[in-house]
């Protein structure tokens, strides 16, 4: 039995553990779910912070919500190795532990910035939001120098993690200046060529250019 995944596609850090899936050659059960769904009480005896994406594994009797928990859970369960989460490389591990949480900064100044607009009552991201924004994508311009990959030499669940927060970014927001930003361009258009980055994001990302009102948080 494969494990389960419930999800909402528009959400990056649903689809950063999809893109986690395909790049360990796991399969998962999907399950696309309704905000309601997540507060039922069977739902919630499971996850009581009703948030997705959340795992549930029958074969080991486990389950566990959050990206990057869950992230961690399948390389070091699932892959055949584990260049994406290295455990036995704890100085590699703390660097990418770091940029997860790194990630967790992003998301937030992202999810504020984007409420109004998805929520119909602004018709763009304020200069405000952005000028934040775009000093986070400064600091991951500095965190790629003299490496391609957000952790060093090897993609890592960083990268798959970041990846969909960025080209959320690019949707709602703005593009990213390749002039401003050489690394991360040059960053972001590797991780779009990675061959399941479009299976796993397409649908999302074009649920963004297509809504005009969004009541769904990005959890």
């Amino acid at each position: 039995m494969a494990p389960k995944l419930y999800y909402f596609p528009m959400s990056p850090t649903c689809r950063a553990v999809l893109m986690v899936a395909k790049a360990i050659g796991l399969e998962l059960e999907l399950e696309e779910v309704e905000r309601e769904f997540l507060r039922t009480e069977e739902m919630l005896e499971i996850n009581p912070q009703h948030t997705v994406p959340l795992l549930i594994d029958p074969v080991e009797n486990f389950s566990i919500w959050d990206s990057h928990a869950i992230a961690i859970y399948l390389v070091g369960q699932y892959a055949t190795e584990d260049s994406l989460y290295p455990k036995s490389d704890v100085k590699k591990c703390a660097l990418i532990t770091q940029r997860l949480h790194f990630d967790n900064l992003l998301f937030e100044k992202c999810k504020d910035a984007f409420h109004p607009v998805l929520a119909g009552v602004a018709d763009e991201v304020t200069d405000e939001s952005k000028e934040s924004i775009l000093e986070y994508l400064g600091i991951l311009d500095i965190f790629l120098k003299d490496k391609p990959w957000i952790a060093g030499e090897d993609l890592t669940i960083a990268d798959l993690t970041l990846l969909a927060i960025i080209t959320t970014i690019e949707e709602v927001a703005f593009a990213i200046d390749p002039e401003r930003f050489p690394r991360l361009t040059k960053w972001l258009t590797n991780g779009k060529n990675l061959v399941y980055f479009e299976e796993c994001n397409k649908e999302g990302l074009n649920k963004f250019k297509e809504m005009s009102r969004h009541e769904v948080p990005l959890i």
